[in-house]
Parts: structure tokens; sequence; C-alpha cells
């Protein structure tokens, strides 16, 4: 039955309650899945797509087939594919935007830019990670990415607090708290539907991105991530997880386990690689085996340093910074 995805601009039905549409995305990864749930006499969304004018085109074509009107937007995370289009949606169609606290001013912060601050830190992460200084400046240059691909932000919005529900048509969604890939990460679980919108937090096939990012280098991400990552093993094997890539799936606990074995696997082999000292640039080869294109670099140095700082945290690898100012990873013996 979900094998096969909704065509752009068109609206495949889950329940009579629930639609999956699918928004493309200019990216390797080619599209985002977004969902729309009975709310009264109308719709809400949840998440949005990228601000792009195929998006838009796509949101326009969906909307005219809909038998009631879009009631509100729900973003489960600031990332550009989830909250892009929620501006634009909640300014054209004059309704709420729903959506973690911690999200939403980090969404405000990103599209907001430096202002003016120097990335001297910014250049600091990358040549501690082991860059060349041509690749520093490179990696550096300012290109606003964020605001490019998000439509302007509404002023306000109605908080999503994590372990309260949220009441859609008369039907109560428990919101799950996910850490590690974003702030605040919100998923939606509806016992009653037995459906379980689960955003990033947990994706067949795939693996979302957990990263240590420059803004802040010495998080720990990777533990808060298998931390709440626990919630979605409890869930029965019955509910049906509508993730934002990929398809639905059933069995929630069991690709919870092998989410939790991807990343051990990951923590093994650079354990096993720093038996001598390591940059970060030394080991990305042992967590990505595929060419690194300029965007994927940027997901790549975050992700390696998120399973670092996991292994210090641990106290299993020492971190020693060199004349350079490069960091030196080692396995403790």
């Amino acid at each position: 039955m979900y094998s096969t995805p909704p065509a752009i601009g068109h609206a495949q039905q889950i329940t009579k309650d629930v639609l999956w549409c699918r928004m493309p995305l200019p990216l390797a990864l080619d599209h985002i899945n977004v969902y729309l749930v009975r709310d009264g006499n109308g719709w809400a969304i949840i998440d949005c797509g990228m601000a792009t004018r195929e998006t838009i085109t796509a949101w326009t074509s969906i909307i005219e087939q809909l038998d009631g009107p879009i009631t509100r937007v729900i973003v489960t995370h600031m990332h550009p594919d989830h909250i892009g289009c929620a501006g634009y949606l909640t300014e054209t169609y004059r309704v709420d935007l729903y959506m973690s606290q911690t999200e939403y001013y980090a969404a405000r912060a990103l599209y907001a830019g430096s202002q003016g601050a120097d990335n001297w830190q910014e250049r600091r992460y990358y040549r501690a990670a082991g860059f060349t200084s041509e690749q520093v400046t490179q990696f550096t240059q300012s290109k606003g990415g964020f605001g490019k691909v998000v439509s302007p932000l509404p002023v306000s919005f109605i908080r999503l607090v994590p372990g309260e529900t949220l009441a859609l048509n008369n039907c109560l969604w428990q919101l799950i708290l996910g850490l590690g890939h974003s702030p605040e990460h919100i998923s939606l679980f509806n016992p009653e539907l037995d459906i379980c919108i689960g955003g990033d937090q947990v994706l067949p096939k795939i693996t979302p991105n957990i990263g240590a990012y420059s803004t802040q280098p010495q998080s720990n991400p990777l533990y808060y991530y298998l931390q709440t990552l626990q919630q979605f093993a409890q869930l029965p094997q019955s509910t049906l997880l509508l993730p934002s890539h990929k398809n639905p799936i059933h069995d929630i606990p069991k690709r919870v386990s092998e989410i939790i074995h991807h990343h051990h696997i990951h923590l093994d082999n650079l354990m096993l690689a720093c038996i001598t000292p390591q940059t970060l640039v030394d080991l990305l080869p042992v967590m990505f085996k595929q060419a690194l294109g300029e965007h994927q670099m940027f997901f790549a140095v975050a992700e390696c340093l998120a399973h670092l700082n996991y292994l210090l945290a641990q106290d299993k690898l020492t971190c020693e910074v060199d004349a350079n100012g490069v960091n030196q990873y080692q396995t403790k013996p």
C-alpha cells in the first residue's frame, strides 16, 4: 500500500483523516514527505517543504483538492525542508504556526544570520578538524543558504511542549521529544489511529544526521539522540511510522534497534582507527565511503565530530591539540 509514494501535487490517503503528500527537494535526497491531518472542518499541515517555486506550486495544487480549509501549520523542527514554506503557508491562509519553542527561536536565529559578527569560531572549528587554510576559507564563506529556501517566519507561534498532547479532530496526538538531530524535535503519536508522524527522528533505510556543528562544537548530540530514541522503541510494533523521508513502515522498535546498531558500528570503527593519533579529516573515510561534495562535507564533519565527542564523553578517547590548532584523537589504552 505504501510502496508507491504520491505524485508531486497530489495527496495519498493513509486513513480518511490522514493524507500523505510529497514535496521535491533540490538535493541528493530529492523529496520530503509532508502530511495533512483532519482538523475539524479543515486540515492541519504537518511539515512544509523548502520555499521553492516547485513546492509552492505543489501546495497550491493539493490545497485546491481538499474538502476544507487549512486550519494550522505544524512543524516538527526547524530544518529548511520542514520549515521552509511555513511562513508562506501561514501568511497565505492566515493560520497559526505550531512548533516547539527552541526550534522556533533557532529558526529565527538562522534566518537572521550573523548580523555582522566575525566567524573566527567557525574558522577554528574547521581548522581543528584538520582542513587546510584554503579549505577553511572555502567552507566559511557566507552563502546565506537558510534564508534562500525559507520564507519569512511568522512573528508569533503556538508552542508545542514535549510530553503534552495536541488535539486534532477530537483525537489526541502525543508530542514526543527528540534530541540530537535538532534542538527540540517533535514527533506526533496517536494511539487511537496507531500512527506516528516521526519527522526526521526515525527514518527507514537512512539515518538522520546527528551533528556537532560550529555553533556548539563540544556538544554531545549523539548521546541525547540515543537517549530520546528509546521512547520510539516503546511504541507498538503495529504502529505505522509516517517518516519525513522514504516510505511509511511498521515495526518502529525494529528500526530503532537497527539505527542504534548503525551508530555503534561507527563508534567501534573510530575506536579502532584511533589506535594511532588521527585528525577528524583522517577519520572521515572511516565513516563515509563515498566521495563528499562541499554540501555533504558540511554534514559529514559535524556527524563525525558528534561520534568523537560521544567517545570523549565516555572516556574512551583522548584529544590533544597540536601546535597548528588541530585536534588529534587517540584511543585510550
